[in-house]
């Protein structure tokens, strides 16, 4: 994982970054993760310098640029969000996705913002659920506007 460059930035912006770095190092099995304004813009991702497309990352990551699991993020929150208004199911808390080869994991954060998650097949669900829980429940309520703007502006740079 390359850390992103945190000169400059807000104390909020630079404990999120180090928040997400957590997410990655400590949780076994976790490859990638990105957090995805309402809007479907990227915000933090474990892996900002690495933008460019790549042959094939196997199982360390989703193939492509870093922006891809954003980009799947939040096409399953939208899709989750839809289907739960048809089925007036209320709020979309969290969804799973269990592959061959991986799982994706997609928690609400605050305003619609979305935490993605790419694991290994063989993760522990029940703790990768947990530790995005703890990252919702830290981040949610310091991810105000002006922040986003912030984080949007700090991605566009690293691109």
């Amino acid at each position: 994982m390359t850390a992103p460059s945190t000169f400059g930035l807000s104390t909020e912006a630079r404990n999120l970054h180090w928040l997400l770095s957590n997410l990655v190092e400590e949780v076994p099995g976790v490859h990638s993760v990105t957090v995805v304004s309402s809007d479907g813009l990227m915000l933090l991702s474990s892996d900002p310098g690495h933008h460019a497309v790549k042959a094939t990352e196997g199982a360390d990551g989703p193939k492509g640029s870093s922006a891809d699991l954003a980009t799947i993020v939040s096409g399953i929150g939208s899709l989750t969000v839809g289907a739960a208004k048809l089925m007036d199911g209320g709020g979309v808390k969290q969804t799973m996705v269990a592959m061959d080869e991986g799982s994706v994991f997609v928690m609400s954060i605050s305003d619609g913002s979305l935490l993605g998650v790419h694991a290994a097949p063989d993760c522990d669900m029940s703790v990768v659920a947990y530790h995005m829980a703890l990252f919702v429940g830290r981040a949610g309520h310091v991810l105000t506007p002006e922040l986003r703007s912030e984080l949007r502006t700090s991605m566009e740079s690293t691109q």
